[in-house]
């Protein structure tokens, strides 16, 4: 279906004749008469009437070119047909840690040791595909928080933007009070709806402005229940010139921090040791978060003023094209 969305912009069609009539006309020079005995030597040519036909073209075309303009600046658009899509009413927001840590590969995927970041990526995205109904967004912190993708039902482009997602991209240490901190500005917005965070990190927080268990007593006074993920392996075992050696890459994790976040504002803490715990985990998060049953119609709208405008600024270059020919 086409439609027009601001169509109180055709009232603007008849503004130029308003321009001419409303004007002053040019006052004229009266010169000195010339009699003469007979008009036919001072008939038209062929060459006068040429000149005055192209005027003709000039303003039909510089008509058709306004009306092309305003018909673009009335924005038309073309709908799409009715889909019917789930609608829960829930703002779901995920965070990722990018620090320098999310490097160590403890994790194995298909037979393949791969870093945290990349297992992270692989089942979040998984259950990114599985939302259908909340509005999405994606938080990326490191020394800094940053606002990756604001809430959208749009979960291709969240789930894109994750997978583009590169470690240190936001600095090397962890800043996870200003990561709630961010969140809860951005899901404070729509205060009827339910609101989550699902946090992940590998670490503890070393930087930013707030401190984790504060921003976590201010989301619980908003409403924002926050699910925390710790990351990594317990232990590894390195080969090097001595032998085998094992450690443990989650020394650095602080598990007590994340419970306590997730207790105050009513979440719950999980800990990810390997990839198959990580997909265990969302599956959890799909059952304390069901999926709604609510539908709602929503249509594609696709802009074509592009169209319109873009015949009128042709048409503009066919008008002065002449002129600037002649002048060169």
């Amino acid at each position: 279906m086409f439609q027009l969305e601001w169509p109180q912009v055709l009232l603007l069609i008849p503004l130029p004749l308003l321009i001419y009539y409303a004007m002053p006309a040019r006052a004229v020079r009266r010169q000195a008469a010339l009699r003469v005995p007979a008009l036919d030597d001072f008939r038209l040519g062929t060459s006068a009437r040429a000149e005055i036909r192209p005027r003709r073209w000039r303003q039909l075309l510089s008509l058709l070119a306004w009306l092309l303009l305003v018909l673009a600046a009335s924005r038309p658009q073309w709908l799409g047909e009715a889909v019917e899509i789930p609608v829960s009413g829930r703002d779901l927001m995920l965070a990722v840690d990018l620090s320098d840590s999310m490097r160590t590969a403890d994790f194995l995927i298909e037979g393949e040791q791969v870093n945290r970041l990349q297992a992270t990526k692989r089942v979040a995205s998984k259950f990114i595909e599985r939302r259908r109904g909340d509005r999405l967004g994606l938080i990326l912190f490191g020394t800094q928080a940053y606002l990756q993708a604001p809430l959208t039902f749009d979960s291709k482009t969240v789930n894109r933007l994750l997978r583009e997602s590169a470690i240190g991209l936001a600095g090397e240490r962890t800043a996870i009070g200003d990561a709630i901190g961010l969140a809860i500005k951005r899901l404070d917005l729509e205060s009827d709806n339910s609101r989550v965070l699902i946090l992940m990190t590998d670490g503890a927080n070393t930087a930013g402005e707030v401190t984790p268990i504060k921003a976590a007593q201010l989301a619980a006074s908003r409403g924002l229940k926050i699910y925390t993920i710790g990351i990594g392996a317990d232990a590894q075992v390195e080969t090097t010139w001595f032998g085998l050696r094992r450690s443990n890459p989650s020394a650095q994790l602080d598990e007590k921090t994340l419970r306590a976040i997730a207790r105050i504002s009513g979440g719950t803490y999980f800990r990810a040791r390997d990839s198959e715990e990580l997909e265990k985990i969302y599956g959890l998060l799909d059952e304390l978060e069901p999926m709604p049953r609510d539908l709602q119609n929503l249509r594609a709208v696709n802009a074509l003023f592009a169209w319109p405008l873009a015949m009128a600024l042709g048409l503009v270059v066919i008008l002065l094209a002449p002129q600037l020919w002649r002048r060169r």
